[in-house]
C-alpha cells in the first residue's frame, strides 16, 4: 500500500513530462516541415551556377547546391538550355543571371548575343527573359554595374565592348554605347587586332577597365552608369608587356589595387589604382608558372580573395592554380604555391563569397573540383569533393538567404 500511494502522488508529475515530450514532438514535426517548404532559408548553402559550352555533352547552364560546412555540391540540373554560355554575370539584387551566347550569328549579323534570366532561388532554375546582340563577334565576358542599371560585355573576335540597359523587369535593352577598339601588337598570328577580353567597372561605378589581348592594353573608360555611356578616359589606356595578351581583370577589395592575368606569357600584373583619376600604374609582373616548366601554357581566370590578402590564377597547360599574397601595404605579390587542379585545362574558378572554398572548372576534363582556402596562408587543400559538369568554363555563386 504503501509503494502504490507512492506511485499515485508522482502520476501528476509523470503526466506533466508526457505531455511536455509530446508538445517539443510536435515542435521538432513543424520545424522540419518549415525547413523543407523553405529550402531557400539560410542553411549554410549557396547556389552556384555553372556556364558551359554547349554540343554534345552540354546543353547550357547548370545548378548545384553548396554546402558550406562540407564543401559538397549537389546538382539542381540543368537550370536553362542554351547555346554556348560561357561567362555568367549574377545582378547585385541576386533576382537575374545574365550570360554571354557565343554564337555565329544573331539578327541576321555576324555577332554574338546577350541573354537575361530570372533566378528561381528555391529550385535554382532560371526563367528566360530576352536577348540582345552583343555588337561584336564573339562575346566572351559580361559583368553588371554595381547599381544594377547595366550589363556591359566584350567581345573578343569582334574587339569591342558594348553597354546594355537593364530594364525593370530584368530584362536587357537596347544598347546605349558600343565602341570598337583598333590597332595590334607584336604577335602576328595572336595580336592582329583587337581582342577585347573583359570588361570591369571599379568600387565607385565611375570608370570601366577593358582588358585587350590584341592590344596589349587595358583600355580605361570614364562611364556613366545612369546614361549608360562610355567615354575614353585621359589618359586612355595602361600597357602591359608587348606580347603579353592581357585577358582578365581584378580589383582589390580596398580598391587602391589591380591586377590583370596575361594569358600569352602566362604572368599577372598588378598595379596601383588611383580611383579619382581613374588611372592605373604598373607595379610589378610575376610569373604563374614554375621555373623549370617548358611546355605551353596559357593562363585564364584571376581574383582576389575577398579577404584581400590572396591573388589566385588559372594556368591552362600546367593545370593549376597560382597562388600568391599580396602586400597590404605595395599592393605587389609573393608565390605561395602551386595547386593543381585535378583536371584538365582550368579555365576558369570562383570563390566563394565567404571566401573558404575555390571552385575550379577543369573545361577538357568535364570536371569541377572544390578545394578549401586555408584563411592564414591562402593555400589550398582538396577537399575531396568533386562534380561532373560537361565543358564548364565559368563558375559565379549566389547565396542564399
Amino acid at each position: 500500500m504503501i509503494e502504490l500511494s507512492t506511485r499515485m502522488k508522482h502520476l501528476p508529475t509523470l503526466r506533466t513530462v508526457c505531455v511536455c515530450l509530446i508538445a517539443l514532438l510536435l515542435f521538432f514535426v513543424a520545424a522540419a516541415c518549415v525547413e523543407v517548404s523553405n529550402p531557400s532559408a539560410d542553411n549554410g548553402q549557396v547556389l552556384v551556377y555553372i556556364g558551359t559550352y554547349t554540343g554534345p555533352k552540354s546543353q547550357g547552364i547548370y545548378a548545384y547546391r553548396l554546402d558550406r560546412a562540407s564543401g559538397a555540391m549537389t546538382s539542381l540540373g540543368l537550370a536553362a538550355e542554351t547555346v554556348n554560355p560561357s561567362f555568367l554575370a549574377i545582378h547585385p539584387n541576386h533576382r537575374y543571371l545574365y550570360t554571354v551566347s557565343e554564337v555565329d550569328s544573331f539578327g541576321g549579323k555576324k555577332v554574338g548575343a546577350v541573354s537575361a534570366f530570372a533566378i528561381d532561388p528555391r529550385t535554382g532554375k532560371l526563367t528566360f527573359l530576352n536577348q540582345q546582340s552583343s555588337g561584336g563577334e564573339g562575346p566572351c565576358y559580361v559583368v553588371v554595374d554595381k547599381t544594377g542599371k547595366d550589363a556591359l560585355v566584350a567581345n573578343y573576335n569582334g574587339g569591342s565592348v558594348e553597354v546594355l540597359p537593364i530594364q525593370p523587369d530584368g530584362g536587357l535593352g537596347e544598347a546605349t554605347a558600343f565602341i570598337q577598339h583598333k590597332g595590334s601588337s607584336v604577335d602576328r598570328q595572336r595580336q592582329e587586332g583587337p581582342h577585347a577580353h573583359s570588361i570591369n567597372v571599379d568600387a565607385a561605378d565611375r570608370f570601366a577597365f577593358a582588358a585587350d589581348l590584341g592590344l596589349d592594353k587595358v583600355l580605361v573608360y570614364r562611364f556613366d552608369p545612369a546614361k549608360g555611356t562610355l567615354s575614353p578616359n585621359n589618359p586612355p589606356s595602361v600597357s602591359v608587356k608587348p606580347g603579353a595578351g592581357p585577358r582578365h581583370f581584378a580589383f582589390h577589395p580596398e580598391g587602391r589595387y589591380a591586377y590583370v592575368i596575361n594569358e600569352m606569357q602566362s604572368t599577372v600584373t598588378a598595379f596601383g589604382y588611383d580611383a579619382g583619376r581613374g588611372v592605373l600604374k604598373e607595379l610589378q609582373t610575376v610569373s604563374t608558372l614554375p621555373a623549370d616548366f617548358k611546355s605551353e601554357n596559357s593562363t585564364a581566370e584571376v581574383q582576389v580573395h575577398p579577404s584581400g590578402k590572396f591573388l589566385y590564377g588559372s594556368n591552362r597547360g600546367h593545370d593549376s592554380i597560382a597562388v600568391f599574397a599580396i602586400d597590404p601595404q605595395r599592393g605587389t605579390l609573393r608565390f605561395v604555391e602551386h595547386q593543381g587542379t585535378q583536371g584538365k585545362t582550368p579555365r576558369n574558378f570562383g570563390i566563394d563569397p565567404m571566401g573558404q572554398y575555390l571552385l575550379a572548372a577543369n573545361q577538357d576534363s568535364d570536371n569541377v573540383v572544390i578545394f578549401r582556402i586555408d584563411p592564414t596562408t591562402g593555400r589550398l587543400t582538396p577537399s575531396g569533393h568533386t562534380v561532373k559538369v560537361p565543358s564548364p568554363v565559368c563558375v559565379k555563386f549566389l547565396p542564399l538567404k
